[in-house]
C-alpha cells in the first residue's frame, strides 16, 4: 500500500505520513508495558504535493487542536489492542479529517427579521416588563 485513498481525486502517498509505534497509555495489564501497540501519526500539510492549495489552505484554518501551529496533523491512535488495527484507525481519522476540508463551506447570506418579528419582540419585552412590574410591593392606601 503506497498511497491512501482520501476521495476519487485525492490520494495521499505513504511517504509523506510518518507512523511511530508507541506503548499506550493506561490500563491494559502487563501486556501494555511490553507492546508498542499506539500509533502516532504525522502528516505535513504545507509539505504535501498531493493536496490542493484549497484544501491546504481550509485545512490550516481549522481550529482543530490536532493541527500545529507549523502546519503538522498529530493523530494518535490507542483505542485497539494491535498495532494494524490502530495503524488503520488513525489513517481513517487522517482522511476523515481532509474529508471535511474538500467541500466549499457555504457562503452565509445575512438576513435582517422582518418589520413583524421586530414588532412581535417588542411586544414581548413589553408584555414580560408589566409583569414584573405587578410583582413589586403591594401598597395600602
Amino acid at each position: 500500500m503506497d498511497t491512501h485513498k482520501i476521495s476519487d481525486a485525492i490520494s495521499i502517498p505513504m511517504s509523506e505520513i510518518v507512523m511511530n509505534a508507541v506503548r499506550s497509555q493506561g490500563a491494559g495489564g502487563q501486556n501494555v508495558n511490553k507492546v508498542a501497540t499506539a500509533i502516532h501519526l504525522r502528516f505535513d500539510i504545507r509539505g504535501s504535493a498531493a493536496l490542493p492549495d484549497r484544501v491546504k489552505h481550509r485545512l490550516l484554518s481549522l481550529s482543530d487542536q490536532r493541527i500545529t501551529d507549523d502546519g503538522i496533523v498529530i493523530i494518535k491512535s490507542q483505542a485497539h489492542r494491535s498495532q494494524d488495527q490502530n495503524r488503520q484507525a488513525a489513517l481513517g481519522r487522517l482522511a476523515e479529517l481532509i474529508r471535511s476540508a474538500l467541500s466549499e463551506p457555504k457562503k452565509r447570506i445575512p438576513t435582517r427579521p422582518s418589520r413583524q418579528t421586530k414588532q412581535k419582540r417588542l411586544d414581548q419585552k413589553s408584555r414580560r416588563g408589566t409583569v414584573k412590574k405587578s410583582r413589586g410591593k403591594v401598597v395600602d392606601d
